[in-house]
């Protein structure tokens, strides 16, 4: 995992966009940045990447890589890379563990990028790449795309071609510093930059460039349709952490400059999408984003164990060792039997709130005991984990990643026991829509058997429905979706058990269960929220390469689901959230009004 560390802020090169403007005098110690390459490898990491402004304008550069390198990490550089159209100086750095290049170039001439870093330039950079290559770096040119380079994009392509190490990115201008001072002559649209990516991508392909050579930044993966994979950020370069000039300790690399407004509230690509700038936002709005809908997500992350050290004799190990390096949703403490074990995320599945949302206000992250590649069988397979006493009352909570230990109570069969109950308690006919898991048959088979109940199941999957009707001497089954259901008549209770995140259109599905229901009838809804799951490099290793398909649409909680039925003739009668002392199941229960 990378460090980055930003030196200062001054720079040989005066960037129209430059992120660090008002700042530009601004400049670490020495002493600071050996302070802070120490602390990167306490920290555990296996690289210092060094940034600015410009960091190898700094004398003290090569003094700085050699500790790097003394300290048994690798040495990277965000840069210009003028300094590495010198030999000499390349292979000095090149001596100290050297590993990581991530350049910047705007244009593939000399006018263009001139024009965006006003300065004489072009030429020692393209030197500096010459250079760089066949050396084993891990290389990326990075262009920023303002107006002034909207257009030359193709012509960057081919200038950077012949250098077959480097990966060519297209990054999104970020309305900060220069960049928020000259917005309104800097910025181009977002979907003019995505269909000029999109172009330039086509053109290196059709000259026979490898597909992986091209990534982007802040641009929305719906406007970039099959090149999502491509996204390219601080996290896929596996940096952890990073520390402004002015900062006495490392803090998580993080999203918040973006956002990711209303329509994407439901869109499948959500996860890893970074969304729009949020300066961005605030002056043009949302109007050129086109949701994916109906899409796959996962209901579910890995928090793979990196490291186990041994509890503090009395306190708080994160307040000990300091809290802000850590993630508060990436990363997560277990704290049991003396030991506390720290676990991280670099899920791509969900979006940082997302993660945040699973982990601190629902608190659904659980230790997996099995060894399965996806446990089935929750109340024997999950352990809870649950906020330390040590948490309680504590002045850091709000910003730390907290500490967890393990609870060891079925919660899963305590929340299910409801769902149990109100099954136990059914009579007449029974739909139950997306039956083929078949969870409840201990207590609906009975009731059937012994005609309190008359039972239709129906599920989209024929391949299910064949079991089922193999399996069970009671009920019909039909092959359907919820927001198809064939004409089976009038119901008394309708059922829809851990199936709702899985309907592709729920309020489709419910105007066709509505019209099947008497008034005075009954509606539940059962479903799971996304959890994380605390488990070891191999068991993480093992379940990521299963090939389990992705089967959720959503991963609504009862508040989300219950936006689907404003409006609607329904009573709620009982409703069951999630929440850091329940399992990861909801519960929402309506009678159809009289009269509807």
């Amino acid at each position: 995992m990378k460090a980055l560390v930003k030196v200062g802020y001054g720079c040989n090169e005066n960037c129209t966009f430059c992120h660090t403007l008002e700042y530009r005098e601004e400049n670490g110690t020495s002493a600071e940045v050996h302070r802070k390459i120490d602390r990167a490898r306490e920290l555990g990491h296996t690289m210092v990447v060094l940034s600015g402004g410009e960091p190898t304008i700094r004398p003290e550069l090569f003094e700085w890589a050699a500790h790097v390198a003394m300290r048994g990490m690798d040495f990277g550089l965000v840069t210009n890379g003028l300094i590495l159209a010198y030999p000499d100086a390349l292979a000095r750095l090149l001596e100290s563990r050297l590993k990581y290049v991530y350049m910047s170039l705007h244009g593939g001439t000399a006018e263009v990028h001139q024009r965006v870093v006003r300065a004489d330039t072009f030429g020692p950079a393209m030197t500096a790449l010459g250079n760089l290559t066949g050396k084993g770096l891990d290389l990326t040119v990075n262009a920023v795309i303002v107006k002034q380079n909207l257009d030359g994009l193709v012509a960057l392509v081919d200038a950077v071609l012949p250098y077959p190490d480097a990966v060519i990115k297209f990054s999104m201008l970020q309305p900060k510093g220069g960049g928020k001072a000259l917005f309104d002559t800097l910025t181009p649209r977002v979907s003019d930059v995505a269909a000029r990516v999109r172009e330039a991508i086509a053109h290196g392909l059709a000259r026979g460039a490898a597909r992986t050579r091209f990534v982007h930044d802040g641009i929305p993966f719906c406007l970039l349709p099959g090149l999502e994979d491509r996204y390219d950020d601080l996290r896929t370069h596996r940096f952890a952490t990073m520390v402004e000039t002015d900062e006495s300790d490392f803090h998580p690399v993080d999203d918040v400059a973006k956002v990711q407004p209303a329509p994407c509230e439901g869109c499948s690509l959500r996860g890893a999408c970074p969304g729009l700038y949020r300066g961005y936002h605030e002056a043009f709005g949302d109007a050129e984003l086109k949701p994916v809908y109906g899409g796959a997500r996962s209901n579910s992350f890995n928090y793979t164990l990196e490291a186990v050290a041994p509890a503090p004799g009395q306190g708080c190990l994160l307040l000990r060792d300091g809290v802000t390096p850590w993630d508060r949703a990436r990363h997560l403490f277990v704290a049991h039997q003396g030991k506390v074990a720290r676990y991280r995320t670099d899920t791509r599945d969900f979006a940082d709130v997302e993660l945040s949302r699973i982990k601190h206000e629902r608190g659904q992250v659980y230790f997996d005991a099995s060894r399965k590649d996806a446990p089935d069988d929750f109340a024997r397979d999950l352990v809870p984990l649950t906020r330390s006493a040590l948490c309680t009352g504590c002045a850091e909570r709000p910003r730390c990643t907290g500490l967890y230990e393990p609870r060891f109570d079925d919660v899963f069969s305590r929340d299910d026991g409801r769902v149990r109950a109100i099954l136990e308690g059914l009579s007449g006919r029974v739909l139950d829509v997306g039956c083929g898991g078949g969870p409840y048959d201990e207590v609906l088979g009975p009731r059937v058997r012994s005609g309190h109940v008359e039972y239709v199941g129906v599920d989209p999957s024929p391949g299910a429905i064949a079991a089922l009707t193999a399996r069970r001497d009671w009920g019909t089954h039909h092959v359907g979706t919820a927001e198809a259901l064939p004409g089976l008549g009038t119901f008394d209770h309708a059922l829809v058990l851990r199936s709702w995140n899985h309907l592709a259109d729920p309020s489709a599905a419910l105007d066709r269960l509505l019209a099947c229901l008497r008034p005075g009838g009954s509606l539940l809804v059962v479903d799971n929220e996304a959890f994380g799951l605390a488990r070891s490099p191999g068991q993480a290793r093992q379940g990521e390469r299963s090939g389990a398909a992705f089967e959720h649409y959503r991963n609504d909680s009862a508040a989300d689901a219950l936006r689907y039925f404003a409006g609607r003739a329904l009573w709620l009668q009982e409703r069951a959230d999630c929440g850091p002392t329940t399992s990861n199941q909801w519960l929402l229960r309506f009678t159809v009004a009289l009269g509807a």
